[in-house]
């Protein structure tokens, strides 16, 4: 049940990937193409998830209004420590060995609301959002926080697929130490008409594999995301992944990739520019702040020891988030 044939597209194979309808009744099957697909590549897409199409093309109307705004207002809402609000162009290395610049990409962080009061208030990645104003951008808080919500019920289905998949109960992930509060992210994706050059370091994003535990990302119809299944192969070889309309990519984060002690697939992935806009939307679920990801006993052996010590989730964040954005000093600096 491969919905996008393998063909080529200006020399580079697009990846047939396997398509899980989240509205199905045959949840065994839905559990092999799942399985079979993060054995394979850790990316496949979802159907029937429950999100409308009005609200999916809302969402992309409303980002680019937001991106289409001028550079001085959008940086009035600069992302802060918290990680929430606006990322200028070339505040992300996701690549820093091959990336002569940061990403040639603009973004906007929108998570939970959670009030300034809130004890949770004081984690990393908790607190207020910061939103445009009501009078510039009408509707746009609402029709972040139903898409967020939306798309957090979402991951939820798919992560009890995940847990089918790797022999373990179908609610482990729902369990209040996981998911009971967990860090959903969601992130507006703007890339500008550039066109990449790998051979000079020049990236819509550069490749990377994403934190957490799991990803959902919708796309316009503008080719631009490639998967790398080996990354350790010498060259690497990527493939295009096709928009499919309505749909969602899903892709596992790093974070599964440790707790089914690299059973399941955290594959490399970029976004290489081809002169056309291009906008996406992506969902991160991660689990909750002090959970422990840990190898899990259905994924570990004698012949298959745990290959990673134990993390806390927030621990593991901090790490990665230092490690690919800009330092914000860089922008006070600049009088931004």
């Amino acid at each position: 049940m491969n919905d996008a044939n393998a063909i080529e597209v200006a020399g580079v194979p697009t990846s047939a990937l396997n398509c899980i309808d989240l509205s199905s009744s045959d949840i065994q099957q839905s559990v092999s193409l799942l399985k079979q697909a993060c054995l394979d590549s850790g990316f496949f897409y979802v159907i029937n998830h429950g999100v409308g199409q009005d609200l999916m093309e809302e969402v992309f109307v409303q980002s680019r209004r937001f991106f289409g705004l001028p550079l001085s207002e959008k940086m009035k809402l600069l992302r802060n420590e918290k990680h929430r609000g606006y990322t200028p162009l070339f505040d992300e290395v996701l690549d820093p060995g091959n990336q002569i610049q940061g990403d040639y990409k603009e973004g906007y962080y929108i998570g939970e609301e959670i009030p300034e009061d809130d004890l949770d208030a004081q984690k990393p990645h908790f607190g207020p959002n910061l939103w445009p104003s009501e009078d510039i951008l009408p509707r746009w808080r609402q029709t972040m926080e139903k898409f967020h919500s939306q798309a957090l019920n979402m991951a939820k289905v798919v992560a009890r697929i995940i847990a089918l998949a790797l022999d373990l109960e179908a609610d482990f992930f729902d369990k209040p130490e996981i998911l009971g509060k967990p860090i959903p992210i969601l992130r507006l994706l703007h890339y500008e008409g550039w066109i990449s050059d790998p051979s000079k370091g020049i990236y819509g994003a550069g490749a990377h594999s994403d934190f957490g535990l799991i990803t959902l990302l919708a796309t316009d119809d503008v080719l631009g995301l490639q998967i790398c299944k080996n990354k350790d192969a010498k060259p690497q070889a990527w493939e295009y992944v096709q928009p499919l309309k309505g749909a969602f990519v899903v892709n596992l984060g790093d974070m599964l990739e440790r707790w089914s002690n690299c059973i399941f697939r955290s594959t490399l992935h970029r976004v290489i520019g081809n002169g056309q806009e291009r906008y996406s939307i992506a969902f991160f679920l991660d689990p909750n702040h002090d959970c422990l990801i840990e190898c899990l006993p259905t994924c570990m052996s004698e012949e298959n020891p745990p290959k990673f010590p134990p993390i806390l989730c927030q621990t593991y964040l901090a790490q990665r988030y230092y490690n690919t954005h800009a330092d914000l000093d860089v922008y006070r600096r600049e009088g931004a």
